[in-house]
């Protein structure tokens, strides 16, 4: 199948694994004190490490967002950061047969001792790898991977995400990099809605 396409089936599951998740990982201040990065206090977040630490939508996840990427004719998965690594664990879990993905967890420097690596794992500098990610919001963090990814020789053609921001600049940042942005869910929570991603 053409990296570029992908079915209606797999679209639908997606959107409806997509959902589920964000209804687990949204935390409103009403249920909690929630704050920003300064400590203020701010109305809502989202806490991805939740549903995808969760045994049953581990799974689930793992099976759908494996399906999407072998439909783009991809076998190399890789993270960056604490929301990304189960993401990439998932899509290993959901390898099955001769069908099986490869993985590598990216750090944020390079390794001063033993093999001195700056991704580790055991994907191949020869195929492209895609980089999964919990959320796509101002894009700093898929930019930083993907400075640190071709830092160490990768060829990275796509990012795929649980969730796109839509009202922050992420997805055009990536895209311009050169690379196919792709999410389970668009999101625009500033007027409280969420739509399925019709990214490709």
């Amino acid at each position: 199948m053409d990296r570029g396409t992908f079915s209606t089936s797999a679209r639908s599951d997606l959107v409806e694994v997509g959902q589920r998740l964000y209804e687990r990982a949204l935390v409103r201040r009403d249920e909690e004190l929630i704050t920003d990065p300064r400590g203020k206090p701010i109305g809502w977040l989202l806490d991805t490490r939740v549903p995808s630490l969760d045994g049953e939508l581990f799974t689930e996840v793992g099976r759908v967002l494996a399906g999407r990427i072998r439909e783009r004719g991809y076998s190399q998965v890789v993270g960056y950061g604490f929301g990304a690594h189960p993401l990439v664990c998932s899509v290993l879990a959901a390898s099955s047969g001769d069908d099986r993905f490869k993985g590598g967890l990216i750090r944020e420097e390079r390794k001063a001792h033993g093999r001195r690596r700056l991704v580790e794992g055991p994907v191949d500098r020869l195929e492209p790898v895609v980089l999964v990610d919990d959320i796509i919001n101002s894009g700093r963090s898929a930019s930083e991977a993907l400075s640190l990814l071709r830092e160490a020789e990768f060829t990275v053609d796509g990012l795929l995400t649980l969730f796109n921001f839509t009202w922050s600049s992420g997805q055009s940042r990536i895209e311009a990099e050169g690379l196919w942005v792709d999410s389970l869910l668009d999101l625009n929570l500033q007027d409280g809605t969420s739509s399925s991603s019709d990214s490709v």
